[in-house]
């Protein structure tokens, strides 16, 4: 394979197929193979399992019924553990059990027989819907982060102010010249003074 292949199939949405049954696997798997993904097949929750914790797929495609623990179960298990979207697909549609699968995540329920072209504009809204929520999560974990330094810095410049009888401006003015010599971030300056001072006043009470 040529490195124009290579980058071209990299690029392909990976899509891992979970089925007990080999038609299902082999027709489907050849025709989302024929519509632009990269498809990996699995017949049971212990393939499945096996494969996520070597290369861990865009997206997750599970039968309801498969040996081990049910389609519903791995597939939450594997959302919780490795942050995997899914879709759950069944021969029947029952509706206790399509709101038991988006109860536990899955982005859509398709019934059988799968028809890829049918199916296909479901996978692409389940792809488009697992980047955003990725995007989201990873928003709100750096909003969360520069939030708790910024809590952090502020305490220790009121730290210093204290200690120093410093201005707030000259206080801060210290954590960054200090944090410039050491070529480090003012938040982790910052941290170390908080986690110093909490020592201290560990120290104090005993």
């Amino acid at each position: 394979m040529d490195e124009t292949s290579q980058l071209a199939d990299a690029a392909k949405p990976r899509i891992l197929l979970v089925d007990d049954d080999r038609l299902v696997l082999l027709t489907v798997a050849s025709g989302l193979r024929k519509a632009g993904y990269d498809v990996q097949e699995a017949s049971s929750s212990a393939e499945a399992i096996a494969y996520c914790e070597t290369r861990l797929p865009d997206l997750a495609i599970f039968d309801v019924r498969i040996p081990g623990m049910s389609g519903i179960e791995v597939a939450q298990e594997l959302a919780i553990k490795y942050d995997l979207p899914f879709m759950i697909f069944s021969a029947y549609s029952d509706q206790n059990l399509v709101e038991e699968a988006i109860e536990r995540g899955a982005l859509s329920y398709l019934i059988k027989p799968l028809d890829v072209i049918q199916i296909t504009p479901a996978i692409e809204t389940a792809l488009r819907r697992a980047k955003d929520i990725r995007s989201l999560k990873e928003s709100e974990f750096h909003l969360n982060r520069a939030l708790n330094s910024g809590r952090d810095t502020s305490a220790a410049v009121g730290i210093l102010m204290e200690r120093f009888r410093l201005t707030s401006d000259d206080a801060f003015e210290l954590l960054r010249s200090y944090a410039r010599t050491s070529r480090r971030k003012v938040a982790d300056i910052a941290t170390e003074v908080m986690t110093a001072t909490e020592q201290v006043n560990l120290l104090r009470k005993q």
